[in-house]
Formats: C-alpha cells, structure tokens, sequence
C-alpha cells in the first residue's frame, strides 16, 4: 500500500486487510459551530457524500450513510445518484445539481492513511478558509483523494466527518475519526457510519 503522510487536516473511507487487532473508528477530536445549535435535518434533504476515487466504496458508503441519516428522521440521498461522477467532482459543477435538488445539509466523509501519528486541532476548522462552506471544502477535498491499495499491516487511518448547511452556508460540525487495522471494507464502512451517527445524534443534529 502507498502511504500518504498527513500534512493538514485530511479524512474518509478505505481499504484494508482483516486483523484480530482491528480497533472500531473513535473520534479523536470534534468541533460544533455556534450555528449548530438551532439547526435540525429532522425531515429535510441530507446528502450522503463519500469523497473517493473508488466509485465502489463511494457508491456503497454513501448508500449506507443515506439509509442511517433515514433511520433517524432525516430524508437521505446518496449523492451519486443526484447527478452524473462526471459533474460532482468540482463545486463549481457539483453546486447546481445540489440546489436543484433541494438539499439542506450535507454530511461528508474523506479518508487518508498515515504512517506517523497525527494531531488535529478544532482550531483549524475554524481558521482554515477550505472548512468554512461546503464549496470551499468541496474542491479542496476532490484535489487531496486518498487511493487506497495493497494489503500492509499496521495501517492509521484518519477520517474526517463533515456536516455542513447550505442555506447558512457554514460547516456545523466537524470530527476526526482514527482506526488501527481496519476491517474488511464494508464492515469498517459501517463501523465508520455508525460512529458517527452516533456523534450527529448527540449534538442534536439528528434524532
């Protein structure tokens, strides 16, 4: 597998070989915006968004991701089926196609393998320009994908969850996930969800 070292705050889902070590997704660091505090998606439009070059990966997380925003009240939709690959891999293409489709918030998840030990800090959500909307994060997240690959052992990963609103055009929450030898795919895929879901529903954001 190619390593990718962590140079800024970077995330979400990927490949890896089973080990009887493998440790489920914590969430390391989290970050809510004051914003956060009034909004609710129960009832509203969320786009599932899995930033991956692996159209496989991306199709099953956000699949997954959508049925468990649906779960908790919240109206789901992955976002490839929104609109051609094609035209969501920059904002400047990908915008039209969430407007016209009425969506409200958006939960993003973007994956990196790192080889040294990596510390985030909320305080770049914040000050970092790329995290503050949707758009600017969107083209920063397409330009920085993680390929996963191989089977080595002994991989971190660090993903990073994202939920913005588009009608305040803010990033609400952000959180940093890690895991050690992960899972088969799917499994960690779910494990990764579940997760944070769990976080979204304890800040309120879902039932």
């Amino acid at each position: 597998m190619t390593r990718l070292r962590a140079i800024a705050i970077v995330a979400v889902v990927c490949a890896a070989v089973v080990t009887v070590a493998a440790d489920k997704p914590k969430f390391t660091s989290v970050w809510k915006a004051p914003e956060a505090t009034g909004v609710r998606f129960a009832g509203k439009k969320v786009a599932a968004l899995v930033i991956s070059n692996d159209q496989d990966l991306r199709v099953s997380g956000e699949e997954q991701l959508a049925g468990e925003l649906g779960k908790r009240g919240v109206n789901g939709i992955a976002t490839y089926r929104m609109a051609p690959r094609e035209e969501l891999i920059t904002a400047e293409r990908a915008r039209p196609w969430f407007e016209r489709a009425g969506v409200e918030g958006v939960v993003a998840l973007r994956p990196v393998s790192a080889e040294t030990e990596v510390i985030h800090s909320p305080s770049q959500w914040v000050t970092n320009s790329y995290y503050s909307t949707l758009w600017g994060y969107y083209g920063y997240g397409w330009s920085g994908v993680y390929v996963p690959g191989g089977t080595t052992r002994n991989t971190t990963l660090v993903v990073e969850t994202l939920i913005f609103s588009l009608p305040l055009d803010k990033l609400l929450w952000a959180g940093i996930s890690t895991t050690t030898d992960p899972d088969k795919q799917p499994i960690f895929v779910k494990q990764l969800i579940d997760a944070a879901v769990k976080e979204m529903k304890q800040q309120g954001l879902v039932r």
